[in-house]
């Protein structure tokens, strides 16, 4: 019989974070917050590898009703543009519920668990509230198959070579254009 076991932030994050350079326009914003089903994104300094804030769905809601979006304007505002600065941050080892109603209390909908290495201060996992709903419908481990510290996933090699694959795929559909 499945039990709830998973009661720490640690337990249920999901670790590798969604990041952007400010540069990023927010409609590529939007499409690979619809396409990962993620709640938010972190903005790194392109030169250092800092993170400089943070760009959830509500920040996009809220620039589309303050610009009056119209698809084919030229000036399509950036993630710098809309982010707000600070990460809302998150120990590893406190209770889910208590990280549930921290998020309520900072009116936030995803928190980060941030890493600190040689100087740079970049994000590690994440928690959400999606991830808090899979927890409270889950009807055995299955249910949570990819998320916590212990979650299975690609050696750091396989996901460098994906991300360059991707990469270069990108910039030679860009340059067939």
């Amino acid at each position: 019989m499945f039990t709830r076991s998973r009661t720490l932030v640690r337990d249920l994050m999901q670790v590798g974070v969604a990041t952007v350079p400010p540069e990023t326009q927010i409609t590529d914003i939007a499409r690979l917050m619809l396409e990962k089903n993620l709640e938010a994104v972190i903005v790194l300094d392109k030169d250092e590898g800092h993170a400089l804030g943070v760009v959830g769905q509500e920040d996009l809601v809220q620039a589309y009703a303050r610009i009056g979006w119209d698809s084919s304007s030229t000036a399509v505002p950036t993630a710098a543009d809309v982010l707000r600065e600070g990460i809302p941050q998150v120990p590893p080892d406190i209770p889910l519920t208590a990280a549930a109603q921290m998020m309520r209390d900072q009116n936030v909908r995803t928190f980060f668990l941030m890493h600190h290495a040689g100087g740079v201060i970049y994000p590690a996992a994440s928690l959400s509230y999606q991830h808090i709903l899979r927890h409270l419908v889950a009807q055995d481990e299955e249910d949570l198959r990819g998320l916590g510290v212990e979650a299975e996933r690609k050696n750091p090699i396989e996901a460098f070579v994906e991300r360059r694959d991707e990469a270069r795929r990108k910039a030679g559909s860009k340059q067939a254009k």
